[in-house]
């Protein structure tokens, strides 16, 4: 079975892990550090604070902005649950805006119809790794006093207009993901990036129980926090992988070259597309069917015929707890012809050219 996305770990990787393991520091050492400066310099932000995953990256940026019971906070159905379970966690409502049908991104044409005086932050998400209008989002967040908290697990690596995700340039925050899957591999493991510097000391307190060294040295608790942290293990394999990030980039966007060449006669079939501006990352690579019925149709077969496809995702106020929580009634347009098509195919750096190919025959078969 071909998976549709799969870690790429080097002999170099281990080894990094192996120092690590026996230098004695496992955890609160100074690999942490170290990734967080290489995470930040990287994609040209002040601050990094590496955490355990990017669920509780989101989780603490939220905390960090005062986001509480009440209020409102704009984001996009098009997105793994976790982005809007912190704002329950919470008790803040999060608002789903329709997706446009060329990124598959919120539609930041549709944000302003949703604002009203509980409305707090927008939450735009880079789906598979292409960025959002975020000009336009930042532009319209500043007039309304609104924060902005890039969830940006797809797209490390990924630009807008020349500059790097992460580097928050149009933002308050950014959330980065290291799951196996995602651009470089941590095993579990996130990070939060922001140029403010009041966000940040408010994250380091947040992620380690809320605890601080007094004047005298001494561990004091002066708030209610988490235990977040990221182990120096987890921080050593980030490291080594962020020297290869760029390098993981480069063959995604090449595999992305095979399926265009491969399905672009194929009239069953819509493409991704890369807008203006945009330098996409390519976490996933998803195609739609022009007749929503042959979705699971091909789905099947094509595991059948060992290739790992996935779904990417299911609209999140479809999911049965937040049917039951608030959302029976919410169904947005284009996220629903979205979702009755979509289709994620395999997209990971080690994926070679014979491998697509055969995916794209097997694609062309069927539609015959």
């Amino acid at each position: 079975m071909i998976p549709y996305g799969h870690q790429n770990i080097s002999q170099g990787d281990a080894m990094e892990v192996i120092k690590t393991l026996r230098s004695g520091r496992l955890t609160q050492g100074p690999k942490v550090a170290e990734f967080e400066k290489a995470l930040a310099g990287y994609c040209g932000a002040k601050y990094s604070v590496a955490v355990s995953s990017g669920t509780a990256a989101l989780h603490l940026a939220y905390l960090a902005v005062g986001l509480k019971q009440g209020d409102e906070v704009i984001t996009t159905p098009n997105t793994f649950v976790a982005t809007s379970n912190m704002l329950l966690i919470l008790k803040t409502k999060p608002v789903f805006c329709d997706i446009r049908l060329d990124t598959y991104n919120l539609d930041e044409s549709k944000i302003k119809k949703l604002v009203n005086h509980k409305t707090k932050a927008i939450v735009p998400v880079h789906f598979a790794g292409q960025p959002c209008a975020m000009a336009e989002i930042h532009r319209f967040a500043r007039r309304r006093g609104l924060v902005v908290i890039e969830d940006a697990c797809h797209a490390l690596g990924a630009e807008y207009r020349t500059s790097k995700i992460g580097g928050c340039r149009y933002s308050d925050m950014a959330i980065f993901s290291f799951h196996p899957v995602k651009s470089i591999a941590t095993g579990e493991g996130g990070a939060i990036l922001t140029n403010s510097k009041k966000h940040y000391e408010k994250l380091i307190s947040l992620r380690s129980h809320g605890i601080h060294k007094n004047k005298a040295g001494k561990n004091v608790m002066t708030e209610l926090g988490f235990n977040y942290r990221l182990t120096d293990l987890q921080a050593a394999l980030g490291v080594s992988q962020l020297k290869r990030l760029d390098s993981f980039i480069k063959a995604r966007r090449r595999i992305v070259r095979w399926y265009e060449r491969e399905l672009k006669q194929c009239a069953d079939i819509i493409l991704p597309q890369e807008v203006a501006g945009n330098f996409s990352a390519w976490h996933i690579y998803v195609i739609r069917t022009g007749q929503s019925r042959d979705r699971d149709k091909l789905a099947a077969y094509l595991k059948h015929n060992g290739v790992g496809v996935n779904f990417h995702y299911p609209a999140v106020y479809s999911q049965p707890y937040y049917r039951q929580h608030g959302y029976s009634r919410v169904k947005l347009n284009n996220e629903e012809k979205y979702y009755n098509s979509c289709l994620t195919l395999p997209c990971f750096p080690d994926l070679t050219e014979e491998k697509v190919v055969y995916v794209c025959g097997r694609i062309k078969k069927f539609f015959k």
